[in-house]
C-alpha cells in the first residue's frame, strides 16, 4: 500500500472516528438534558426506556442492553425502586433469578418522556434507503464484533496480569 493511499485511509478512518463520537457525545448530551427535565439521570432514562420497550428483564439481561456492569446497574435500579419508578419480581421459574420491571409510575413516566436522540437519528437513518440502511448495519456490526473482540482480549490480559503479580 502506497503512503498516498495510507495517508488517505488514515483521513477516512479518522473522519468515521470523530463522526462516531459526535453522534455519541450529542446523544448523551440530548438524553441527560431530558432525563433532568423529568428528574431523572441519564442511565435512569435509559432504564425506563429500555423497560418501556421490552418488558420485564433479570438484572443481568439489562445490564448487557444498557452495556454497564451489574454492579452499576444495580445501583441505578436500587435509586429507580426507592423513587417507585421499578420493582424487582423474583422469576417462578428460577427463584435465582430476579426481573426488574416498571411500576405504574414508571410505565407513566416512561410513556411521557420522548427520547429526541433516538428520534433524531431514526429521522437521519430513514434517509437511507434500504441498500443503504442494510450494508450500515453489516458494517457497524462488524465493527462492533472487533471491538468487542479487543474489549475481551484486553480485559482476558488484564486478568492474567492480575493473577500473575
Amino acid at each position: 500500500m502506497s503512503n498516498a493511499l495510507t495517508t488517505e485511509i488514515k483521513g477516512d478512518l479518522d473522519a468515521i472516528v470523530e463522526a462516531f463520537l459526535y453522534l455519541y457525545t450529542e446523544s448523551r448530551r440530548l438524553t441527560k438534558e431530558i432525563a433532568a427535565r423529568h428528574g431523572l439521570t441519564g442511565p435512569q432514562l435509559t432504564v425506563v426506556k429500555m423497560l418501556e420497550a421490552l418488558g420485564e428483564l433479570p438484572l443481568s439481561r439489562l445490564s448487557e442492553k444498557i452495556r454497564a456492569q451489574n454492579s452499576t446497574v444495580t445501583g441505578i435500579v436500587d435509586r429507580m425502586e426507592r423513587e417507585g419508578l421499578v420493582t424487582r419480581v423474583r422469576s417462578a421459574a428460577d427463584r435465582r433469578v430476579v426481573h426488574i420491571q416498571l411500576t405504574a409510575k414508571g410505565a407513566s413516566l416512561a410513556r411521557g418522556v420522548q427520547v429526541e436522540p433516538m428520534d433524531i437519528f431514526r429521522d437521519a437513518l430513514s434517509t437511507l434507503s434500504a441498500e443503504e440502511a442494510r450494508s450500515l448495519l453489516r458494517v457497524l456490526r462488524k465493527v462492533a464484533r472487533r471491538v468487542e473482540s479487543k474489549v475481551e482480549e484486553a480485559a482476558e490480559a488484564e486478568a492474567k496480569r492480575g493473577t500473575e503479580s
